[in-house]
Protein backbone atom coordinates (compact mmCIF):
# COMPACT_ATOMS: atom_id res chain seq x y z
CA UNK A 1 0.00 0.00 0.00
CA UNK A 2 2.83 2.41 0.78
CA UNK A 3 4.81 1.46 -2.33
CA UNK A 4 2.02 1.08 -4.90
CA UNK A 5 -0.17 3.73 -3.19
CA UNK A 6 -3.36 1.76 -3.89
CA UNK A 7 -6.49 1.55 -1.76
CA UNK A 8 -6.14 5.02 -0.29
CA UNK A 9 -9.84 6.00 -0.34
CA UNK A 10 -10.93 4.11 2.73
CA UNK A 11 -7.76 4.69 4.73
CA UNK A 12 -8.54 8.36 5.33
CA UNK A 13 -11.93 7.65 6.86
CA UNK A 14 -11.53 4.39 8.75
CA UNK A 15 -8.11 4.65 10.37
CA UNK A 16 -9.30 6.68 13.34
CA UNK A 17 -9.46 3.76 15.78
CA UNK A 18 -7.75 0.43 16.33
CA UNK A 19 -11.08 -1.41 16.02
CA UNK A 20 -11.89 0.11 12.62
CA UNK A 21 -8.46 -0.58 11.17
CA UNK A 22 -8.35 -4.16 12.37
CA UNK A 23 -11.87 -4.83 11.11
CA UNK A 24 -11.24 -3.33 7.68
CA UNK A 25 -7.86 -5.06 7.39
CA UNK A 26 -9.30 -8.49 8.17
CA UNK A 27 -12.26 -7.90 5.82
CA UNK A 28 -9.97 -6.87 2.95
CA UNK A 29 -7.63 -9.82 3.60
CA UNK A 30 -10.49 -12.33 3.54
CA UNK A 31 -12.07 -10.82 0.42
CA UNK A 32 -8.73 -10.49 -1.37
CA UNK A 33 -7.70 -14.07 -0.60
CA UNK A 34 -11.03 -15.65 -1.55
CA UNK A 35 -11.45 -13.60 -4.72
CA UNK A 36 -7.85 -14.34 -5.77
CA UNK A 37 -8.48 -18.08 -5.39
CA UNK A 38 -11.73 -18.06 -7.37
CA UNK A 39 -10.34 -15.83 -10.12
CA UNK A 40 -7.26 -18.05 -10.46
CA UNK A 41 -9.46 -21.16 -10.55
CA UNK A 42 -11.73 -19.93 -13.36
CA UNK A 43 -9.28 -17.78 -15.31
CA UNK A 44 -8.91 -20.24 -18.20
CA UNK A 45 -12.65 -20.50 -18.89
CA UNK A 46 -13.43 -16.77 -18.81
CA UNK A 47 -12.96 -14.85 -22.07
CA UNK A 48 -10.37 -12.11 -21.88
CA UNK A 49 -12.89 -9.47 -23.02
CA UNK A 50 -15.07 -9.87 -19.92
CA UNK A 51 -12.37 -10.45 -17.31
CA UNK A 52 -12.84 -7.09 -15.53
CA UNK A 53 -16.60 -7.64 -15.23
CA UNK A 54 -15.90 -11.14 -13.91
CA UNK A 55 -13.45 -9.73 -11.34
CA UNK A 56 -16.07 -7.28 -10.09
CA UNK A 57 -18.80 -9.93 -9.88
CA UNK A 58 -16.56 -12.32 -7.91
CA UNK A 59 -15.31 -9.57 -5.60
CA UNK A 60 -18.83 -8.17 -5.11
CA UNK A 61 -20.08 -11.62 -4.11
CA UNK A 62 -17.44 -11.96 -1.41
CA UNK A 63 -17.90 -8.36 -0.25
CA UNK A 64 -21.62 -8.99 0.18
CA UNK A 65 -20.96 -12.16 2.20
CA UNK A 66 -18.38 -10.45 4.42
CA UNK A 67 -20.61 -7.40 4.88
CA UNK A 68 -23.55 -9.56 5.96
CA UNK A 69 -21.33 -11.53 8.36
CA UNK A 70 -20.01 -8.31 9.90
CA UNK A 71 -23.55 -6.95 10.25
CA UNK A 72 -24.66 -10.17 11.94
CA UNK A 73 -21.73 -10.80 14.26
CA UNK A 74 -20.03 -7.42 14.78
CA UNK A 75 -22.75 -4.78 14.36
CA UNK A 76 -20.66 -2.05 16.02
CA UNK A 77 -17.96 -2.51 13.38
CA UNK A 78 -20.55 -2.53 10.60
CA UNK A 79 -21.98 0.74 11.88
CA UNK A 80 -18.54 2.28 12.27
CA UNK A 81 -17.24 1.31 8.82
CA UNK A 82 -20.54 2.07 7.13
CA UNK A 83 -20.29 2.46 3.37
CA UNK A 84 -16.60 1.58 3.25
CA UNK A 85 -17.25 -2.17 3.42
CA UNK A 86 -19.34 -2.18 0.20
CA UNK A 87 -16.72 0.06 -1.43
CA UNK A 88 -14.21 -2.79 -1.14
CA UNK A 89 -15.76 -4.01 -4.43
CA UNK A 90 -13.89 -1.29 -6.31
CA UNK A 91 -10.82 -1.13 -4.08
CA UNK A 92 -7.79 -0.76 -6.34
CA UNK A 93 -5.76 -3.25 -4.32
CA UNK A 94 -8.22 -6.07 -4.91
CA UNK A 95 -8.88 -5.25 -8.57
CA UNK A 96 -5.17 -4.67 -9.15
CA UNK A 97 -4.16 -8.02 -7.67
CA UNK A 98 -6.90 -9.78 -9.64
CA UNK A 99 -5.63 -8.27 -12.88
CA UNK A 100 -1.88 -8.43 -12.30
CA UNK A 101 -1.55 -11.68 -10.35
CA UNK A 102 -4.56 -13.98 -9.94
CA UNK A 103 -5.58 -13.91 -13.58
CA UNK A 104 -2.07 -15.01 -14.57
CA UNK A 105 -1.18 -17.50 -11.81
CA UNK A 106 -2.45 -20.68 -10.19
CA UNK A 107 -4.70 -21.13 -7.18
CA UNK A 108 -2.01 -21.79 -4.55
CA UNK A 109 0.13 -18.81 -5.57
CA UNK A 110 -2.98 -16.60 -5.69
CA UNK A 111 -4.03 -17.76 -2.23
CA UNK A 112 -0.67 -16.79 -0.74
CA UNK A 113 -0.62 -13.53 -2.68
CA UNK A 114 -4.00 -12.65 -1.15
CA UNK A 115 -2.82 -13.51 2.35
CA UNK A 116 0.42 -11.52 2.09
CA UNK A 117 -1.05 -8.51 0.28
CA UNK A 118 -3.93 -8.41 2.76
CA UNK A 119 -1.55 -8.72 5.69
CA UNK A 120 0.53 -5.83 4.36
CA UNK A 121 -2.60 -3.70 3.94
CA UNK A 122 -3.70 -4.58 7.48
CA UNK A 123 -0.30 -3.69 8.95
CA UNK A 124 -0.33 -0.27 7.26
CA UNK A 125 -3.89 0.35 8.46
CA UNK A 126 -2.95 -0.66 12.00
CA UNK A 127 0.09 1.62 12.05
CA UNK A 128 -2.04 4.51 10.79
CA UNK A 129 -4.76 3.71 13.34
CA UNK A 130 -2.36 3.57 16.25
CA UNK A 131 -0.69 6.87 15.30
CA UNK A 132 -3.97 8.69 14.61
CA UNK A 133 -5.79 7.33 17.65
CA UNK A 134 -2.87 7.88 20.03
CA UNK A 135 -1.97 11.40 18.88
CA UNK A 136 -5.47 12.47 17.78
CA UNK A 137 -7.61 11.17 20.65
CA UNK A 138 -5.01 10.21 23.24
CA UNK A 139 -6.40 6.68 23.45
CA UNK A 140 -5.54 3.14 22.41
CA UNK A 141 -7.93 0.33 21.55
CA UNK A 142 -10.90 2.50 20.65
CA UNK A 143 -13.94 0.40 19.84
CA UNK A 144 -12.67 -2.64 21.76
CA UNK A 145 -11.17 -1.79 25.13
CA UNK A 146 -12.72 0.01 28.09
CA UNK A 147 -16.31 -0.22 26.93
CA UNK A 148 -15.48 0.94 23.42
CA UNK A 149 -13.82 4.22 24.40
CA UNK A 150 -10.32 2.78 24.46
CA UNK A 151 -7.75 3.30 27.16
CA UNK A 152 -6.94 6.97 27.76
CA UNK A 153 -3.15 7.25 27.49
CA UNK A 154 -2.60 10.97 27.01
CA UNK A 155 -4.25 13.71 29.05
CA UNK A 156 -7.44 14.94 27.38
CA UNK A 157 -5.99 18.39 26.64
CA UNK A 158 -2.88 17.00 24.88
CA UNK A 159 -4.21 15.20 21.75
CA UNK A 160 -4.07 16.81 18.33
CA UNK A 161 -7.73 16.55 17.32
CA UNK A 162 -6.96 17.32 13.69
CA UNK A 163 -5.42 13.86 13.32
CA UNK A 164 -8.83 12.24 13.80
CA UNK A 165 -10.14 14.14 10.76
CA UNK A 166 -9.53 13.03 7.14
CA UNK A 167 -6.79 15.66 6.79
CA UNK A 168 -5.00 13.88 9.63
CA UNK A 169 -5.21 10.69 7.63
CA UNK A 170 -3.52 12.41 4.70
CA UNK A 171 -0.77 13.76 6.95
CA UNK A 172 -0.07 10.40 8.59
CA UNK A 173 -0.23 8.55 5.27
CA UNK A 174 2.10 11.09 3.65
CA UNK A 175 4.60 10.70 6.49
CA UNK A 176 4.44 6.90 6.25
CA UNK A 177 4.93 6.98 2.47
CA UNK A 178 7.89 9.36 2.87
CA UNK A 179 9.39 7.10 5.54
CA UNK A 180 8.95 4.04 3.29
CA UNK A 181 10.52 5.81 0.30
CA UNK A 182 13.43 6.90 2.47
CA UNK A 183 13.91 3.34 3.77
CA UNK A 184 13.77 1.89 0.26
CA UNK A 185 16.28 4.42 -1.10
CA UNK A 186 18.86 3.84 1.67
CA UNK A 187 20.35 0.62 0.23
CA UNK A 188 20.76 2.29 -3.18
CA UNK A 189 22.56 5.27 -1.65
CA UNK A 190 24.82 3.01 0.42
CA UNK A 191 25.81 1.01 -2.70
CA UNK A 192 26.53 4.20 -4.65
CA UNK A 193 28.62 5.64 -1.82
CA UNK A 194 30.69 2.46 -1.47
CA UNK A 195 31.70 2.53 -5.16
Amino acid sequence: MLVQVLGMCSTMAITTSFFNGLGMGVAVTVILTLSNVIIAAIRKIVPDKIRIAMFIVVIAGFVTCVDLLIQAFVPALSESLGVFIPLIVVNCIILGRAESFSYKNGVAASFWDGIFQGFGYTVVLMVMCIIREFLGAGTFGGGILNGGDGIQILPEQFPIGMLTLPVGGFLVLGCLIALMQWALSRPKKNKEESK
